[in-house]
């Protein structure tokens, strides 16, 4: 089963009201997306986030994007170790808070990449689209050097690590896969970019509190079926993005929520059918519409009203 949910900034202002007028009371604490970069929470930060949403009737049912994850951890990379204990700390705050899910990524130096946020859909609104070509044009030199081996050392030693704290502290992590999932970016090897990386990553640290953020955009990029794949993982999966886009790893486009090559209802049965627990499901990369000045490209209020209203029909249908 899914829940509805929602990214809301951490200061109350008119989202949260629209939020709880569309019903949807679960928030997603993302910084990074609503824009003041903040990564770093103390037990007090989280207390007074949560009992600021509380007071509103709000609840956080995930943290993500603004989580205490470096790249020195990513890469393996001396210091890792005082870094992954910061982060296991923040797993045990958020524990004790009652904040079931934590998103992470696994993108080194290069973080989600779009090459334009301009390009114009539908009734002249704005959506963002990657192209490789135009990424890799003037052979820049790679932000960061790393091979991809050494990636996937880093991930696993950070899952053994970490797993246990997650488990004890009964907070379900959810890995996002690389956005675009390319075999690399800015000259940075990817290793998160398809169903079997996955499954090394789940084999990694075999547990429920190990898993899986099912960013649907990310997956049809990889080119599988995604009703398929969602049932392929199931109970695994732990946090939903809910996005489509038209185009492959190399070259898309994002669409809005009705508008895209994948059969949204049906992705939408799969996650009912194949899920049993109480998982947050959110629009991502919404268009930006009217009235908006397209300052943050993807993350706008309008869209995402417009796509839980999809997304809430979608539930209906599904559950018919």
């Amino acid at each position: 089963m899914v829940n509805l949910a929602v990214v809301l900034p951490p200061q109350p202002d008119e989202r949260w009201q629209l939020a709880k007028q569309m019903g949807v009371t679960s928030a997603v604490v993302h910084t990074l997306e609503i824009g003041d970069g903040k990564t770093s929470w103390s037990y007090h930060d989280l207390l007074q986030l949560k009992n600021w949403y509380e007071d509103a009737g709000l609840e956080i049912s995930v943290i993500e994007g603004s989580v205490p994850l470096t790249d020195r951890v990513r890469l393996g990379l001396e210091g890792r170790d005082e870094d992954i204990e910061a982060f296991k700390e923040f797993l045990r705050d958020c524990g004790r808070l009652d904040i079931p899910v934590v998103c992470y990524d696994w993108m080194a130096g290069v973080r989600w990449a779009r090459t334009e946020s301009h390009v114009e859909s539908r009734g002249g609104s704005l959506v963002t689209a990657y192209s490789d070509d135009r990424m890799h044009r003037n052979g820049a030199e790679p932000v960061v050097e790393a091979s991809r081996e050494q990636l996937w050392d880093a991930l696993e030693y950070f899952l053994q690590e970490v797993g246990p704290v997650a488990e004890e502290a009964r907070v379900k992590l959810g890995l996002h896969p690389d956005d675009p999932p390319r075999p690399s970016v800015g000259g940075v090897p990817r290793i998160v970019t398809s169903p079997e990386a996955y499954e090394r990553v789940l084999e990694c640290y075999e547990s429920e509190y190990n898993g899986i953020t099912f960013c649907q955009g990310n997956f049809a990029a990889m080119g599988v079926d995604v009703p398929e794949t969602i049932r392929r993982f199931g109970d695994r999966i732990n946090f939903v993005h809910f996005r489509d886009i038209e185009g492959d790893a190399d070259d898309f486009v994002e669409t809005w929520h009705d508008a895209g090559p994948t059969d949204m209802l049906a992705a939408m049965r799969a996650y009912q059918d194949a899920i049993d627990d109480d998982v947050p499901i959110r629009p991502d990369h919404v268009p930006t519409m009217a009235g908006e000045d397209n300052s943050n490209p993807g993350y706008h209020t309008n869209g995402r009203l417009f796509a839980i209203g999809y997304m809430r029909g979608l539930l209906e249908q599904s559950e018919q």
